[in-house]
């Protein structure tokens, strides 16, 4: 599954530079996740970075995107080939 940001983020900067598959941008109010782009650091990393840097633990599973990880690991794989 992919991850989403609760309205508990503070917009302090520091999950978007840490997002390998740039996911997360400013939304309106708060950082949002393209849960397109999600792989939850899949293929990158053991865990997801954003959840690792996060000050007030507000980045969650995005139940209403559910995937396994071999879908993740499929997404990370495609991202990476429209990257070439």
């Amino acid at each position: 599954m992919s991850l989403f940001i609760t309205d508990e983020c503070i917009n302090c900067d520091v999950c978007e530079p840490e997002c390998p598959n740039d996911a997360i941008y400013q939304g309106d109010e708060i950082y949002e996740i393209n849960p397109s782009l999600c792989t939850q650091c899949i293929g990158h990393y053991d865990e997801p970075q954003c959840q690792q840097v996060c000050p007030v633990d507000c980045i969650l599973i995005d139940e209403v995107h559910p995937e396994t990880e071999e879908q993740l690991q499929a997404k990370y794989e495609k991202l990476q080939a429209d990257k070439n």
